[in-house]
C-alpha cells in the first residue's frame, strides 16, 4: 500500500502566467491503477442491480468474476511476487479474503472488497502522482529550445538538452533563459521569482549569474552556459525531491518491520478464529465468514499508509517553495530539533558584504588603489563572500586586476598568492600574524568597534593595509531568530569565524545573545558536538566551506543555496534555494505538522482496527460493513496525509514559523 515518486516523461510547455510555477495535474485515467479500479467498479455496479432484482446468476455471476479479475489481478500478482521473496504482503491478504468470501457464497461482499480495495489503491497512486506533479511542474519553466550562437555569430535553435558548458546563447526580450550561466554581454531586468523568491525583477549585466527558466525583460542578453541542463537549479530541485521521496523515515521503517510480524500473527489469528469455533460445532460457512471478516478488518493497510503521505506531501510542498529536503528521514528529523546554530555571513546577513574602508598602514609604499588592486587580484579565485566584496570594490573603482599565481586558501584564515611578482596574503589579522603590532591592532580594533570586519593585507610579508568590510543583516533575520526561539524553546546560537566585536554587533541587531566568534571550521564542529552531547538535537544553518563539518555533524543541517558553496550544499540535509531565511522556521513548522499528521493517522488506523476486530470477535460484524470500515480508514488516512500538499499548508507553516 506504499508508494514513492517515480520519474515520469515530461511534456514541457510555456506556463500561462509569468513568474509562477505551472500546476501540472496527472489525469486520473492516465494511471493504470485508476483504469483497473474504474473497470472493476463499473462491472460491480452492473452486476449488483441484476443480483438484487433476482436475475439469473448467469447474468450477474460473470460480471462479478470480471470485477474480481480487473480489480484484484494487480495487487494479487504483486503479493505473489512478495511471497516468492518470503514477504507477506497485505495486498495478497485482501485478495485471499475476497476469494474466501466468494468461496462461501458471499460473492457480492467479496466483489465489494475488491472494488473498494482497488479504489483506495488508485487514490493512493493518484495522490503520489499529484505530489510528483507539484514538483516536476518546475521543469515546465525551462524553454524547450534555445538560440545558440556560433563562433562566426550565426544563430541556431537547438534543444536545451544539447547545450554544453561553454556555449553562448542569445536570450531575446520576453524569452525564458534556457540554461544556468553568466551574462557575457547586454543588460536587462530578469524575473527570477520562481528560483530566488525575489518579488521584483533583478538587473543583470555582464558578470551576473542567471538561471534556467527565469524570464528575461526588455533587453537582449548573451549568456555563457555554466551548467548542463541536467545540473541546472530547476533540474536539481526536481531530482533531489524525487530522490527524497524514495527514502523512508525511521517511523516508516519501524512500521514495515513490524508489519511482517503483524501480518504473520494476523494469519495465525485468522486460522484460530476459523478453527476454534468450528471445533465447537459452529457451521463451516459462519466460521469461515467470521474468519474472512477478521482478516480484512485486522489488516494493517491504514497503519502502513499512515507515515509516508504526510512526509512526501511536506517534501513536495517545501520543494515548490524553494526548500530542498533531501529525504523523508530529514523531513521527520527537522521537526525534532530543539536547538539552532546559525552562521553569520551569507546566512544571517545578505552574504554580499561591501568594502567600506581602505586603511593604509605606516611604512607602506602603496596608495589605496594599489593596495586594493593587489588584495582583489589575490582574492579573485576565492569563493568566500568577503573575497567577492574585495573584488567588487576594485571593479567599481575601475581597477585592472593582474593574474594571481600560486593561489592557496585556508578556510578561516585567508588566502595567499603571488601578484605582479609580489607575495600577497589577505585574511583575518589574528590568523595572518602571530602577534599583530600595536598599529595593526589599533586600526583593526577601530574598524571592528564600528561593526566592520577587518581584513589585513600583507605584501611581501609586511602589513600594508587593512580593509573594512560590512555586511547587511537580512531584513527577515530578526523575525527568523524570534520564530526559531519560539519553535525550539531556546534562542539560536551564532557560530562565526568573524571577530567577536563585529559578531556581537550584528547578533545584537538580530536578537541573539549566545555569540561564539573567531571560530575555525573545527571550532564550529566542536561547538555543535558539545551541544549534541548535552542532549540537544541541533539544527545548523550555514552556507560556506567552513560550515560543512558542522552541517555534517549536526542532527540536521540546512544550507543557504543561493550563495552557498558546493561542499555545503552537498553536505547539508536540506537546501534553501531561494534567498529567504524565513523558510527555515517555516520548514521546521511544516515538519512538525507532518509529524502530527503521522500521529493522527496512526491513532485513526489503530482505533478503526481495534474497534472492528472487537466487533467481529465479540459480536457479528457484517462483512460489507467490515470492508467499508477497513478501506474507509485507509482512504481517510491517505487523504489526511495529503493535506500538506495544499498551498495553505505552507502559508500556515510560515505563520507558525513567524511566531
Amino acid at each position: 500500500m506504499t508508494s514513492t515518486l517515480t520519474p515520469q516523461p515530461v511534456d514541457r510547455a510555456e506556463p500561462a502566467r509569468t513568474g509562477t510555477v505551472p500546476r501540472r495535474r496527472t489525469r486520473v485515467l492516465a494511471l493504470p491503477e485508476a483504469r483497473w479500479a474504474a473497470a472493476a467498479t463499473v462491472l460491480f455496479l452492473l452486476a449488483l442491480p441484476l443480483q438484487l432484482t433476482g436475475a439469473p446468476s448467469w447474468t450477474w455471476g460473470p460480471l462479478y468474476a470480471l470485477s474480481y479479475v480487473t480489480g484484484g489481478w494487480e495487487p494479487g500478482w504483486e503479493g505473489l511476487k512478495a511471497l516468492k521473496e518470503r514477504t507477506l504482503d497485505v495486498d495478497l491478504l485482501m485478495v485471499v479474503a475476497a476469494l474466501g468470501a466468494a468461496a462461501i457464497g458471499q460473492v457480492m461482499d467479496g466483489a465489494l472488497l475488491i472494488v473498494i480495495f482497488a479504489t483506495s489503491g488508485a487514490l493512493e497512486a493518484l495522490a503520489t502522482a499529484r505530489t510528483a506533479d507539484s514538483v516536476r511542474g518546475l521543469l515546465d519553466l525551462a524553454p524547450v529550445t534555445a538560440t545558440r550562437l556560433a563562433p562566426d555569430g550565426g544563430e541556431q535553435a537547438v534543444p536545451v538538452e544539447e547545450l554544453a558548458v561553454g556555449d553562448t546563447v542569445l536570450v531575446r526580450p520576453g524569452e525564458r533563459v534556457g540554461a544556468d550561466g553568466r551574462v557575457l554581454d547586454g543588460a536587462s531586468d530578469v524575473d527570477q521569482a520562481t528560483i530566488t523568491g525575489e518579488p521584483l525583477p533583478v538587473a543583470k549585466e555582464p558578470g551576473d549569474e542567471v538561471f534556467a527558466g527565469t524570464l528575461n525583460g526588455t533587453g537582449a542578453l548573451r549568456i555563457r552556459v555554466e551548467r548542463d541542463a541536467s545540473d541546472s537549479v530547476i533540474a536539481r530541485i526536481v531530482r533531489m525531491v524525487e530522490e527524497a521521496s524514495e527514502t523512508k523515515a525511521p517511523t516508516q521503517l519501524f512500521i514495515e518491520k513490524v508489519e511482517q510480524r503483524y501480518s504473520l500473527g494476523m494469519v495465525a489469528a485468522t486460522l484460530a478464529v476459523f478453527l476454534v469455533p468450528l471445533a465447537f460445532g459452529e457451521q463451516l460457512t459462519d466460521a469461515l465468514l467470521r474468519a474472512m471478516t477478521f482478516m480484512i478488518v485486522a489488516s494493517p493497510c491504514a497503519v502502513v499508509l499512515a507515515t509516508m503521505p504526510p512526509l512526501l506531501s511536506a517534501i513536495a510542498n517545501a520543494g515548490r517553495h524553494g526548500v530542498l529536503v533531501k529525504s523523508a528521514v530529514v523531513m521527520e528529523r527537522l521537526g525534532q530539533v530543539d536547538a539552532v546554530a546559525l552562521d553569520k555571513t551569507g546566512t544571517l546577513t545578505e552574504g554580499s558584504p561591501r568594502v567600506t574602508d581602505v586603511r593604509l598602514l605606516p611604512g607602506s609604499d602603496l596608495d589605496e588603489g594599489e593596495l586594493l588592486t593587489l588584495a582583489a587580484a589575490a582574492e579573485r579565485p576565492s569563493e568566500h563572500p568577503l573575497a567577492r566584496a574585495v573584488v567588487d570594490a576594485a571593479r567599481e573603482r575601475g581597477l585592472g586586476l593582474p593574474e594571481a599565481h600560486d593561489f592557496t586558501s585556508a578556510p578561516g584564515v585567508g588566502v595567499t598568492a603571488v601578484v605582479s611578482g609580489r607575495a600577497v596574503a589577505v585574511g583575518a589579522p589574528l590568523r595572518l600574524l602571530d602577534g599583530t603590532g600595536s598599529t595593526v591592532a589599533a586600526v583593526a580594533g577601530e574598524l571592528e568597534e564600528s561593526g566592520r570586519t577587518a581584513v589585513l593585507v600583507l605584501v611581501d610579508g609586511a602589513p600594508a593595509g587593512l580593509l573594512g568590510i560590512a555586511d547587511r543583516l537580512r531584513p527577515d533575520a530578526a523575525a527568523t531568530v524570534a520564530a526559531l526561539t519560539t519553535l525550539t524553546g531556546t534562542a539560536p546560537t551564532l557560530l562565526t569565524g568573524d571577530n567577536p566585536r563585529a559578531a556581537a554587533h550584528l547578533a545584537a541587531e538580530a536578537g541573539i545573545d549566545d555569540v561564539r566568534a573567531g571560530l575555525l571550521p573545527q571550532d564550529k564542529l566542536t561547538a555543535v558536538q558539545e551541544m549534541e552531547r548535552a542532549g540537544r538535537k541541533v539544527l545548523v544553518v550555514g552556507d560556506g566551506v567552513n560550515d560543512a563539518p558542522a552541517l555534517a555533524a549536526a542532527h540536521t543541517g540546512i544550507a543557504m543555496g543561493r550563495a552557498g558553496s558546493d561542499l555545503a550544499l552537498e553536505t547539508a540535509d536540506a537546501v534553501i534555494v531561494r534567498d529567504e531565511l524565513a523558510a527555515v522556521p517555516a520548514t521546521v513548522a511544516l515538519s512538525r505538522r507532518a509529524r502530527r499528521l503521522v500521529v493522527q493517522n496512526l491513532v485513526v488506523a489503530g482505533v478503526f482496527i481495534a474497534g472492528l476486530v472487537v466487533w467481529d470477535l465479540a459480536g457479528n460484524l457484517p462483512l460489507p460493513l467490515g470492508v467499508a470500515g477497513h478501506e474507509g480508514s485507509t482512504v481517510l488516512v491517505g487523504l489526511n496525509g495529503l493535506r500538506l500538499l495544499r498551498e495553505t499548508a505552507w502559508q500556515r507553516a510560515l505563520a507558525e514559523g513567524s511566531g
